[in-house]
């Protein structure tokens, strides 16, 4: 679909909001509920022109370092499954909180995800992020044990176990795609 000089892809699911990611590539992607109407789609993206324009340039502009090979990805990942759940293991009383089991993938599109039965994923990837970084991300999905979502309660618990976490998120920001583009 185009709008305004946008090319974007539609997504539909079963997700209750729309949202807008835009991939390594610079490719825009619109996820939306099943039955959005098209013309509310459209709206949407119009509304967020601007703010897509910004960050399919900020992607576009990200060096392009060399993939990772397989070596890469498997000797990260061994890395990632003694830290992360050490990591884990320290922050869940602090958070409050139980998990089940913990995965590590090479994911393009997250750092880490919490399932509905508490199982925990993380990114092999997080082994090349600042320690303070890598925290954040164990405590962010361990927060979503208490807040299945991203409420003012769930930032709300994620700021008293780590009242610095903004950096950490920021530092995401500005140097996840890097790696991630990587991949």
């Amino acid at each position: 679909m185009e709008t305004q000089k946008i090319t974007y892809q539609v997504i539909r699911s079963s997700r209750k909001t729309i949202a807008i990611q835009i991939t390594p590539a610079g490719e825009v992607l619109v996820r939306c509920p099943r039955r959005m109407k098209t013309e509310d789609i459209r709206r949407f993206v119009e509304s967020k022109a601007d703010w897509i324009e910004k960050h399919v340039r900020k992607q576009i502009s990200v060096p392009k370092l060399p993939a990772f090979t397989d070596g890469e990805i498997e000797d990260l990942a061994q890395q990632a499954l003694t830290v992360l759940p050490e990591r884990t293991a320290y922050y869940a009383p602090l958070v409050g909180v139980t998990y089940g089991r913990i995965t590590i993938r090479s994911q393009r599109t997250r750092w880490g995800s919490c399932s509905s039965q508490g199982n925990l994923n993380f990114n092999c990837l997080l082994m090349l992020t600042p320690p303070q970084v890598r925290d954040y991300v164990v405590v962010h999905e361990l927060c979503h044990r208490k807040e299945m979502n991203h409420s003012a309660a769930f930032w709300a618990e994620v700021e008293r176990v780590l009242p610095d976490y903004r950096a950490q998120r920021q530092w995401l920001k500005d140097n996840g795609a890097a790696l991630i583009g990587r991949l």
